[in-house]
């Protein structure tokens, strides 16, 4: 299996889902969009791997290579090509598939509980994942479900925190595979540094990461096992 790794920071990428990948033995194709690297012709990959990033999914002015990955978002996934977004990556499918994606009027920062739908209990994504969901959060957009799409988790500052597209294309807001290392690097993104002080202030925001340190590990058996569980739909 050959996976596109579509990444916008370099400290947001795959994470714990890179052991998944190398213990089956998939080829990654990782670009470095904010780095200008081009974008490759989707076709030529078994799946789309969107991560997160500081930039919103329609901040094209700018970063205006944003508009020909959503059109690359759209095309693969209209075309059935399996495709998981995580963070700016669900918005990003969800703006290439005509829906909003907006601001919130607080950021949702924190290890926090996301809780499935009955169908996202049904979901193939989720299967054997254990509830309560507890996930990294830390973002300050949300989206509208787009048409036709099914709603698979929310939480209650963003109702929206995973839904699928189609047989193969799904999305989620949360983060499961970030690592305490991540984590720290993360802290010294300037966009993310704000959101935490407005979100934290000083002193919680430095307990968040903190928390991240000691109880990322938490995180990690669910994060294998919904990216282990996407490989297999991938897979066919």
């Amino acid at each position: 299996m050959k996976v596109l790794v579509l990444q916008h920071i370099a400290c947001e990428h795959p994470g714990v889902f890179s052991e998944v990948m190398d213990e089956r033995g998939v080829k990654v194709v990782a670009v470095e969009l904010d780095e200008g690297d081009p974008l490759p012709d989707w076709r030529e990959f078994d799946g789309v791997l969107a991560m997160g990033g500081p930039m919103g999914a329609g901040d094209d002015s700018e970063h205006p290579w944003l508009g020909d990955e959503r059109r690359l978002v759209r095309d693969a996934v209209e075309a059935g090509r399996p495709f998981l977004g995580v963070c700016l990556g669900v918005q990003l499918l969800a703006a290439a598939l005509g829906a909003r994606v907006f601001s919130l009027e607080s950021a949702e920062v924190g290890l926090l509980p996301v809780e499935l739908t009955a169908e996202g209990r049904g979901s193939r994504l989720f299967a054997g994942i254990e509830e309560p969901l507890v996930c990294l959060q830390w973002h300050g957009d949300s989206f509208d479900l787009p048409e036709g799409s099914v709603r698979l988790g929310g939480s209650p500052l963003a109702p929206n925190q995973a839904f699928q597209s189609g047989d193969r294309a799904f999305g989620v807001q949360f983060h499961l595979e970030v690592t305490p290392e991540m984590a720290r690097q993360w802290a010294e993104v300037p966009a993310y540094q704000a959101s935490l002080t407005r979100s934290l202030g000083d002193e919680e925001g430095a307990r968040f990461l903190a928390q991240i340190d000691a109880r990322a590990a938490e995180l990690h058996p669910a994060a294998r096992r919904l990216f282990a569980n996407w490989l297999d739909i991938a897979a066919g």
